[in-house]
């Protein structure tokens, strides 16, 4: 079937609200929905598929990953690094000059892993810097055309070992979105570059010049973090970029300093600048329903899958939506299903992506899991029956 021209129709899907229905699905989107009948021959020409009660979910989105940092697909790696973001980053540095196989085979094994999996769109993150140059942006970039019939792929050209303190970053950051990254990144103006003012200026000028997008790593915690959150937020606001800047982690959100995070998640909020949250084992993490009700969109990504940042991740999006729910204290269904929204449905809005989900108007990517219901999908975390992508089988 070809994307854009078939019909596909699901017959006794389950759905979130526990019912069974016949999805329609034609021109990529779902065109119709109706309380399952059992009445095969009743819903027209195309092609049908009986999911016999399996349960339908809008697919997975990972808002933030790292492709290229991988040791999926090698043997595995025992961790090194210590704890801090710079000794990480000299680790990484070190390691992956003697990685095996090449950074392209892991990359792709670990695509195919998240396909697997069921996700249907992500944002990767692509080093750039000194040693690299555009090395790794330009092999995400093929890997994005031999995929583009599986995955939507957004690429960022991101600074791993900072701006400022790295000579000619800046312009290498600047010719890699020129050469197809879609967004230009930045990491811890303040305590990598020790130059906040410079980085974001470098940061924000080549968004400007070359019409990408922004995502910004963030890891500073506390006062420190929330007022470059709310500087971000006013260059975001000047350089009328809202809903085009996104900063990832943003532990300084979780702050137990309740006046500053109303403060910085009201400039956020007007400024439309996303955060997206890995729910970390350890840091602290950004509070998803006081961002929500303040008017700040949240998203959740993977971050770090067997790396050399951390040995664990899976790249499965229900693990993640399970993380998010385990670290924000999340039990009821409408809870977990707010925990799996971040996963995709708002995932999808952060990322500029059409609609989708399982109602009429909505782009038919969607996986079918055997699972009673959403809850009972996040705690087993079923392996995927079927994944659907622009209403086409892919998996």
């Amino acid at each position: 079937m070809a994307a854009g021209t078939s019909t596909l129709h699901l017959l006794n899907a389950r759905l979130a609200d526990g019912g069974r229905w016949t999805l329609t699905v034609r021109d990529g989107v779902i065109a119709a929905r109706s309380p399952a009948t059992g009445a095969v021959a009743a819903v027209g020409d195309g092609t049908r598929l009986d999911l016999a009660g399996a349960l339908v979910l809008p697919a997975p989105v990972d808002g933030h990953v790292h492709l290229d940092k991988t040791f999926h697909g090698g043997k595995w790696v025992p961790h090194q690094a210590g704890a801090s973001v710079r000794e990480r980053i000299d680790c990484e540095r070190r390691l992956r000059r003697d990685a095996r196989p090449a950074v392209a085979e892991r990359a792709e094994a670990l695509l195919r892993r998240l396909l697997a999996a069921g996700t249907t769109a992500l944002r990767t993150h692509a080093d750039v810097d000194e040693e690299i140059g555009l090395a790794h942006v330009e092999m995400l970039l093929r890997l994005r055309d031999a995929y583009a019939g599986a995955v939507t792929m957004q690429i960022v050209a991101f600074p791993q070992s900072g701006v400022m303190r790295r000579p000619g970053v800046a312009a290498l950051l600047d010719d890699a979105v020129t050469a197809g990254a879609d967004l230009v990144g930045g990491l811890d103006p303040q305590s990598i570059d020790g130059d906040a003012a410079g980085q974001l200026d470098a940061v924000f000028a080549i968004a400007q010049r070359r019409g990408a997008g922004i995502d910004i790593h963030l890891h500073d915690a506390d006062a420190a973090g929330n007022a470059q959150l709310r500087d971000i937020a006013a260059r975001t606001q000047a350089a009328g970029l809202a809903g085009r800047v996104t900063v990832s982690h943003a532990f300084s959100l979780g702050t137990p300093d309740r006046g500053d995070f109303e403060r910085t998640a009201g400039a956020l909020a007007r400024a439309g600048v996303s955060i997206l949250t890995s729910a970390p084992g350890a840091a602290p993490m950004p509070p998803v329903k006081p961002l929500l009700e303040a008017g700040v969109s949240v998203f959740a990504g993977s971050d770090n899958i067997r790396d050399s940042w951390s040995p664990l991740g899976s790249g499965d999006m229900l693990d993640r939506a399970m993380l998010v729910a385990w670290r924000q204290g999340y039990r009821s269904d409408a809870d977990l299903a707010l925990a799996y929204d971040l996963c995709s449905r708002l995932g999808a809005r952060a990322l500029g992506l059409p609609s989708r989900g399982v109602d009429v108007g909505d782009r038919a990517d969607l996986i079918v899991v055997e699972a009673d219901a959403l809850g009972d999908a996040i705690a087993r975390r079923p392996p995927r029956k079927y994944v659907i992508r622009g209403g086409v089988l892919a998996a």
